[in-house]
């Protein structure tokens, strides 16, 4: 069985939960990322995605230097442990109709599992799926 920890990105992207909206935005930019998790104290506090800058600075006209990140991050965002089953954190996923989730270990970031990860599994599944049956004969 797949678990999180065969697919998660192990390098998370982070910023300080006392950083600017610009600050954030400017790095998102910079790694060509979606989305930051936020930390305090090493510990993930919220997330911070493209979507949370459009929605809450640029279509209220608001100036990103001047906005607190911890006004415009998400606190309630969604993780699993890194040895949950792939099926379980897909499931939890649509669920909570969401793209990413944290990993978390002891409290500890050590990862994110995103809708990118996920497909690019599925896809190399079904293709390997594929090719078995092609090799294989069916013996009805």
């Amino acid at each position: 069985m797949v678990q999180v920890r065969d697919l998660m990105q192990k390098n998370v992207i982070t910023i300080e939960y006392n950083k600017t909206a610009l600050e954030a935005a400017q790095l998102i930019s910079n790694k060509d990322i979606s989305f930051l998790v936020i930390i305090k104290d090493k510990k993930p506090i919220g997330v911070v995605t493209e979507k949370d800058f459009v929605r809450k600075i640029t279509s209220e006209d608001k100036q990103a230097s001047k906005i607190p990140l911890n006004n415009i991050m998400s606190y309630n965002f969604k993780w699993v442990d890194p040895s949950t089953d792939i099926e379980d954190a897909v499931q939890k996923m649509l669920n909570n109709n969401i793209r990413r989730l944290l990993v978390l270990e002891n409290d500890s970031l050590v990862g994110v599992i995103t809708q990118t990860d996920l497909v690019g599994f599925l896809r190399s599944k079904l293709l390997i799926e594929g090719t078995v049956e092609n090799i294989i004969p069916d013996e009805t």
